[in-house]
């Protein structure tokens, strides 16, 4: 996946508080070389269980080493947000993906009620940044929602006393229904001394991630900015959900804007009798994982995004 980057580190996240440490790198390496394969079948796993290996990286010709562990619960999952973030802004990256099911950490999309899942982002996005931001960077720190009405009703709950500044993507329309907004010109929005650019969860509508497209071009791009999507169910535009034929602008994301984003932190979950979950924490690779006796097992990893039909009907199946 090609990164974008800016000369100089763009937004220095920091901790501003002192949580219960959370260990989330630590190699474990794997004597019995009996257990190196490519995928992991489903009799090897009860025997990574007996010699205590929960979470296995697994490569061809390599010893199996422990990787970030699946998060216990969402206070864990942010701290390790956060690091990802951290580590990848070291890196110069400056547009970035974190996506995560709210519903429940073995939730899928659907399994709660729209309105009540992006209140949950919106509360989940409050803690990312109290956690990350400090306090002399809340106030060039702007977090736009998917509408205006979403920014009065931040201000009025979640978000109420906080001094970050709160924007957003598009105007409600009469014509709503039929996929009209009022356009809101980016550039018009932000300001000079602004530094971190967040976009709260753009995917009811199809126009959002065209404007998230316009204000990347338009006010990052270029510049030392620092730009996050959190729960924009981007991969809705990489699986060709919406047909390219009837929505040319937002399949076209998948050569314009995506190979430019670095997603950071990774949640998909996946049902069924050959069930699973997608995970991925910046910079480790991205690895399939199955719970296996309230433990979870590393099934298969690589380093590119796996689509998830691959997972779903190839992967899992197998494994």
């Amino acid at each position: 996946m090609a990164l974008s980057s800016c000369s100089t580190t763009p937004f220095p996240v920091t901790i501003t508080s002192k949580p219960k440490t959370i260990t989330c790198r630590s190699c474990m390496k794997v004597k019995y070389s009996s257990f190196l394969s490519h995928r992991v079948s489903s009799q090897r796993i009860s025997r990574f269980l007996q010699h205590g290996v929960t979470l296995a990286s697994v490569n061809s010709g390599v010893a199996l080493e422990s990787d970030v562990p699946f998060p216990s619960d969402y206070n864990e999952l942010l701290l390790q947000a956060k690091e990802a973030t951290e580590m990848a802004l070291k890196d110069n990256i400056q547009l970035m993906e974190i996506e995560f099911p709210t519903a429940g950490l073995e939730s899928v999309p659907g399994d709660g009620e729209g309105g009540i899942e992006m209140t949950g982002s919106m509360q989940l996005i409050r803690e990312f940044c109290d956690l990350s931001i400090t306090p002399e960077k809340t106030t060039r720190t702007r977090i736009f929602f998917p509408e205006a009405n979403e920014v009065q009703f931040a201000r009025q709950s979640i978000f109420e006393g906080a001094s970050y500044k709160l924007d957003y993507l598009t105007k409600p329309s009469l014509f709503e229904d039929f996929g009209f907004v009022n356009k809101v010109k980016m550039a018009d929005r932000v300001k000079p001394d602004d530094e971190l650019f967040l976009v709260a969860y753009p995917y009811y509508n199809v126009n959002e991630m065209l404007v998230v497209e316009e204000l990347y071009k338009e006010a990052v791009a270029n510049t030392s900015r620092a730009f996050i999507v959190f729960n924009g169910e981007i991969d809705r535009i990489r699986s060709g959900y919406y047909p390219p034929f009837f929505y040319p602008k937002l399949a076209a994301l998948n050569k314009t804007l995506l190979p430019k984003m670095q997603t950071v932190y990774y949640i998909h979950n996946f049902k069924g009798r050959s069930g699973g979950v997608l995970f991925r924490c910046y910079p480790g690779p991205w690895r399939v994982l199955r719970k296996v006796r309230n433990k979870y097992v590393c099934l298969h990893q690589q380093e590119k995004m796996p689509s998830l039909k691959e997972v779903a009907l190839d992967i899992l199946p197998s494994a």
